[in-house]
């Protein structure tokens, strides 16, 4: 995963040692020297991520990062400080001004390069959030969700799983009197009570020795019900910076080091847990703004309002600087399933298609009905290859397994065309179904049944 970085420092040679490291990572990287300098590029052209030095003349770091956190427009550009300053007091200063994390001169390359693109991660998914909530917003249905930069959240319910009782009682009588606790050491019994359990946080320790962390973060991410929960990882050891990579890799949010400072430890669990709350409510204006109309009704798709509008703000978003895919898919002979079985199941057809186009698109993905029988797709952030993946198992899933139809009719065998389209720098909503539609009537020319790439936009 690549992302934009503003690195930010007074001192010009660190600047551009990291301008080294992370541009060999493909990064790309942008720079200024100071903290006006951060806010007014900033601004002018959002990065996916910031670094920033903390001890700078006339406006530290600490302030930066407060007007960055202040700023509604930049509020969610995740801020790593650097600094040598290695005091737990710094840290928490850091966190308590808004910062994601803080990293200590001299900077561990895997750490920085695994957090950067943790935290890259959870940008693109809050802003595609953001996005959604902007469209439903543009078409009047819901009013914006206001970040909460404060507040506690009493009561908020924290999992911790740790086997050794003597840590686990410390961490527990840490965070007691402000949030719900529930400790376990078993990881099979922590999977079955995170399920159904609506936690706001879970904490997993690495240190545990009879379970593998790392794992049961992989099976927390791999489940539907706590795939969305903030991870705090782990209570890993000084040194211990691959398996804080992979575990940043497998999808953990945050993480605190041994030996574990209180204050810290609250500030970043203070962190994660609002971050949720505000997730929570973008999520539930989105979903408050589905049941109105922006959907179709037969199918529980998005109606061709809802994706005319949502990909035109896609488009729109960074000028069109990124790719953006669109696939237009049409159902093989779906008249001559009308004609011989009645419309009735040709929409049990319709409905039973839309499921499986729902399983086998990506989260950030936005299936809608475009009419008909046809249906379009949009994929921010997508070249041609991933969407040719994507469309592939799509026709694969509609295409392999029969549609079991009421008892009258049994099975029906059904398939699709599809045709898609990569649009980069280009802002016109119809150019790019046009083209995705042209290699739908290709597809159609060519046999049916298969996936066709427009031509390169």
């Amino acid at each position: 995963m690549t992302a934009r970085v503003l690195v930010v420092d007074d001192i010009l040679p660190n600047v551009k040692v990291l301008e080294a490291k992370l541009s060999s990572e493909y990064f790309e990287v942008t720079t200024a020297s100071n903290g006006p300098d951060c806010l007014a590029l900033a601004e002018k052209d959002p990065p996916d991520a910031i670094l920033l030095d903390v001890m700078m003349p006339g406006m530290d770091g600490f302030e930066v990062c407060r007007r960055l956190k202040a700023h509604a427009a930049l509020a969610h550009i995740p801020v790593i400080m650097v600094t040598a300053l290695s005091d737990p007091s710094d840290r928490v200063q850091g966190l308590a001004a808004g910062a994601d994390d803080f990293l200590t001169k001299p900077v561990n390359d895997i750490a920085l390069f695994a957090r950067l693109r943790s935290l890259v991660r959870l940008k693109l998914m809050m802003d595609e959030l953001r996005l959604r909530e902007a469209t439903s917003n543009t078409l009047g249905m819901v009013e914006p969700a206001s970040l909460q930069i404060a507040g506690d959240f009493p009561g908020a319910r924290v999992l911790l799983i740790e086997d050794d009782r003597r840590t686990a009682e410390r961490l527990a009588a840490t965070l007691g009197p402000a949030y719900a606790v529930s400790v376990l050491t078993d990881p099979a019994e922590a999977l079955i009570t995170a399920r159904g359990g609506d936690f706001d946080l879970i904490i997993v320790s690495l240190g545990m020795q009879n379970a593998d962390g790392l794992r049961l973060c992989a099976q927390f991410r791999s489940t539907d019900a706590t795939r969305q929960v903030p991870l705090l990882l782990l209570l890993v050891d000084e040194g211990d910076e691959k398996r804080l990579a992979k575990g940043l890799e497998i999808g953990a949010t945050d993480y605190v080091m041994r030996p574990v400072d209180r204050n810290e430890f609250l500030a970043r669990t203070r962190t994660q847990i609002r971050r949720k709350r505000y997730q929570d409510r973008l999520r539930q204006n989105y979903h408050a703004s589905m049941a109105l109309a922006v959907t179709d009704p037969l199918t529980g798709l998005y109606n061709r309002r809802y994706m005319g509008t949502h990909l035109s703000n896609l488009l729109a978003r960074d000028g069109g600087v990124r790719p953006t895919a669109a696939m237009v898919l049409d159902i093989d002979y779906f008249k001559s399933i009308n004609d011989t079985y009645g419309h009735p199941i040709g929409d049990q057809v319709l409905r039973e298609l839309s499921q499986r186009i729902q399983r086998n698109v990506r989260g950030v993905d936005l299936a809608s009905r475009f009419g008909g029988e046809e249906f379009v797709i949009v994929m921010p952030d997508t070249d041609m290859a991933p969407a040719l993946v994507v469309a592939e198992r799509i026709r694969k899933a509609i295409g392999e397994t029969p549609f079991v139809i009421d008892a009258a009719v049994g099975s029906l065998k059904v398939s699709c065309s599809i045709g898609v389209a990569v649009h980069r720098g280009v802002t016109d909503c119809a150019a790019i179904l046009a083209e995705a539609d042209a290699a739908l009537y290709r597809a159609k020319g060519e046999g049916r049944d298969r996936v066709i790439a427009a031509a390169a936009a």
